[in-house]
C-alpha cells in the first residue's frame, strides 16, 4: 500500500525536521556499516596471512551494526519501507486502506516506544554499574543509550506518517 504519491515524493514531509534528523542519521549509520566492513575485511586479512586478527573485532562489528540497524529504521519508515502484507486489504477503498494502515503506524509506534523505554532502562543499568565488552573493555551503555535515542525518533517517525496517511496525504 506503500506508494509514492503525486509527484514521485514518497515522504509526507520530505523537507521537515523530521526528514533533516532521520535522513543524517541513516548516512551515519551507512558510514558506519562501511567501517564495520572494513574492520571485517582487515580481520580476515590478517588472519589469512599472519593468523592474527584485530583484536576485539567481534564487539566492534556487534556494537557498530546495533548501531546502524536503528539509524536506519526512522528514515525507513518516513519512506514507508517496511514490509507490509496487504493482501485482504487491497479491494478496500483507498481511504479504509489509508486508516488500517495508520492503525498499524501507531502500534509500531507504541512498540518502539516500549523498546526504546526498555533499552533506557538497560543503558542506565549499564552506565551505572559501568558495564563493559569482555575483550576491549568497552562501556556498552553509550551505545545501549544511543540505541533507546534513535528507537524513540522510530516512534515519533511512526507516529507522523500515520498522521500523514489519516489526514490522506499518502
Amino acid at each position: 500500500m506503500a506508494d509514492p504519491g503525486e509527484g514521485g515524493r514518497s515522504l509526507p514531509f520530505a523537507d521537515g525536521p523530521l526528514i533533516r534528523l532521520t535522513r543524517p542519521l541513516a548516512i551515519a549509520g551507512g558510514l558506519l556499516m562501511l567501517l564495520t566492513a572494513v574492520v571485517v575485511v582487515v580481520s580476515v586479512v590478517m588472519r589469512w596471512l599472519i593468523s592474527y586478527s584485530v583484536p576485539g573485532d567481534i564487539e566492534l562489528v556487534q556494537i557498530s551494526t546495533a548501531l546502524a540497524v536503528f539509524a536506519f529504521l526512522p528514515l525507513c519508515q518516513a519512506h514507508r519501507g517496511n514490509i507490509m502484507v496487504d493482501t485482504f486489504t487491497t479491494r478496500l477503498p483507498r481511504r479504509v486502506q489509508r486508516a488500517i494502515d495508520a492503525l498499524w503506524d501507531v502500534v509500531y509506534a507504541g512498540m518502539a516506544a516500549m523498546i526504546g523505554w526498555r533499552l533506557a532502562v538497560g543503558a542506565y543499568d549499564t552506565i551505572r554499574s559501568n558495564t563493559v565488552s569482555m575483550m576491549l573493555g568497552l562501556p556498552i551503555g553509550w551505545a545501549i543509550a544511543a540505541c533507546a535515542v534513535m528507537t524513540v525518533l522510530l516512534a515519533i517517525v511512526s507516529l507522523a506518517t500515520a498522521l500523514s496517511l489519516l489526514r490522506g496525504r499518502r
